[in-house]
């Protein structure tokens, strides 16, 4: 009984998970041996292509039967052997060196001149079959491109839908990875200190790397392009961007080094947010002994220098009182749920009043017209009338875009700044620090030092909303009714609605 090895492979691993392919090799293999009274000696079990070389198990069979390990090998078919015609050259040198291979499915005798031509055949074929299927591959991989589908694993930020579909925005990643744009396009940040002040992980819940982040920053994916690393082609995606263009062309030239990255020695809290009240002179930060200091550094000014302790705990209490009181916020949302029901109303009533003069000005049109065509009015009279509709018509149309445009555009602004009033403390708080100054300069108008004294002043609706809160604040007030509650609540969403400057620099 001679000794023969076996080799089985499939392609893929969810193909060897699955172990349909393998074991009806191993079954056809074992049925063979028992057949031809060949005693399979060791299995060799791969799950990798055979288009290209490099198998390791394959290798280290092919090796051992050099060595004269075994007196032949026994496969399923030809194409689970090679489909690559350098892989089919070294099975014929074996065969030539006396090692015989058996194909238990083909029934092939490559001890003879048919026998080997016909392998032959069969090899070139199983070759041009891979080259023929990575062709298609080619063609479909492109075909997806010129959709503007991704054909390739989501990066960071997106998630997968599956094959031939579109990517879309992780709706955990993708505010991290915006926010990551925006943080290094300012200049103040690098790589290292970008991955420490966000928290993003990848796929497999490992935190991205330095390298990783390089790669996100770099990748045109996320404001719309697709482009290939390998060949640097470059499609048009029809995925949702993350990112404006404009932003990522400002992280590149930060990247590139033409921004003239900003480097601060100290990132102190209220860098460039107080000023002097006597001299007008932006305060400084320093760090002495431990502590940090903002000083005043005109000579002659009487105002030397403030605590930033003293400094947070003055906004810290401005913004407290800026906030929506716990009694008055569910007061104010329910309030303003109202008007926005109330103002869908009205849209719809004012909207059919503009179509309905709109209507009747082009029924007046056809009337006047028909009365010049009559001879019942001059043509001057015609005239005169038709440039008066015509100037009607032209206000009635832009009120109609106007309504159209502005449709709950305010009440929908109130809406999320009353949610940032509900918790602009905690929000605050929570924030890093170029988000804390961004809040600042939203909330307040006036940040000063005057000598010792500190001034805060909230600006406008900040300002309303804070005097109009006033009574819940006092020690001795006594406990406000219902009926006040919606009085605070109303001027509160009145100072909201009436403050377009606000609502601009929101």
């Amino acid at each position: 009984m001679k000794s023969c090895f076996a080799y089985i492979r499939v392609s893929t691993v969810r193909q060897g998970e699955q172990g349909v392919s393998l074991a009806e090799q191993r079954d056809a293999i074992v049925a063979y041996a028992q057949k031809h009274n060949l005693d399979i000696a060791e299995w060799f079990e791969e799950t990798v292509t055979a288009a290209k070389r490099g198998r390791p198990q394959f290798s280290a069979m092919l090796s051992r039967l050099h060595q004269k390990e075994a007196d032949g090998v026994v496969m399923h078919k030809i194409d689970r052997s090679a489909r690559n015609l350098r892989d089919w050259a070294d099975l014929a040198d074996l065969i030539d060196a006396g090692i015989e291979f058996h194909f238990a499915a083909d029934g092939l005798n490559l001890n003879t001149r048919s026998g080997r031509l016909s392998a032959d055949i069969q090899a070139v074929v199983a070759a041009d079959y891979i080259r023929n299927l990575s062709e298609e591959a080619r063609k479909g991989f492109y075909g997806r491109l010129k959709q503007g589908i991704y054909p390739l694993r989501a990066p960071t930020g997106y998630l997968n839908n599956g094959g031939g579909k579109v990517k879309t925005p992780d709706p955990d990643r993708a505010p991290i990875i915006a926010r990551a744009f925006k943080l290094y396009a300012t200049g103040e940040y690098t790589l290292r200190t970008l991955r420490e002040a966000l928290p993003l992980t990848s796929r497999d819940g490992k935190p991205v790397s330095i390298v990783g982040w390089s790669k996100i920053l770099n990748n045109p994916f996320y404001y719309g392009l697709i482009k290939l690393r390998k060949t640097g082609e470059i499609f048009e995606g029809v995925h949702t961007p993350i990112i404006s263009r404009e932003l990522f062309e400002e992280v590149q030239t930060v990247l590139a080094g033409k921004a003239g990255r900003k480097k601060y020695k100290h990132d102190f809290a209220f860098k460039r947010m107080f000023e002097c009240g006597l001299c007008g002179t932006a305060m400084i930060g320093e760090r002495q002994k431990g502590n940090v200091y903002y000083r005043c550094h005109t000579r002659t000014c009487e105002t030397k220098g403030v605590r930033e302790e003293i400094l947070s705990e003055s906004v810290t209490d401005v913004l407290g009182r800026c906030s929506l009181h716990p009694q008055v916020a569910p007061v104010a949302f329910k309030r303003l749920e109202e008007k926005i029901k109330t103002s869908a109303t009205d849209y719809s009533d004012r909207m059919k009043g503009l179509e309905l003069n709109l209507h009747k000005l082009k029924e007046r049109e056809g009337r006047l017209t028909g009365a010049y065509l009559d001879g019942l009015i001059s043509e001057e009279t015609f005239r005169e009338n038709k440039a008066k509709d015509a100037l009607s018509k032209q206000k009635i149309e832009r009120d109609i875009d106007g309504l159209r445009h502005n449709n709950g555009a305010r009440l929908s602004m109130v809406q999320k700044n009353l949610e940032l009033a509900s918790c602009l403390s905690h929000t605050y708080f929570h924030a890093d620090q170029p988000e804390k100054r961004r809040l600042l300069k939203m909330t307040t108008s006036n940040r000063s030092v005057n000598i010792k004294n500190v001034e805060v002043e909230p600006s406008m609706p900040w300002m309303a909303i804070r005097s109009a809160q006033a009574p819940l604040y006092c020690a001795h007030q006594r406990r406000v009714t219902r009926t006040e509650l919606g009085q605070i609540a109303e001027k509160i969403l009145h100072s909201l609605m009436s403050e377009d400057e606000y609502f601009d620099e929101a």
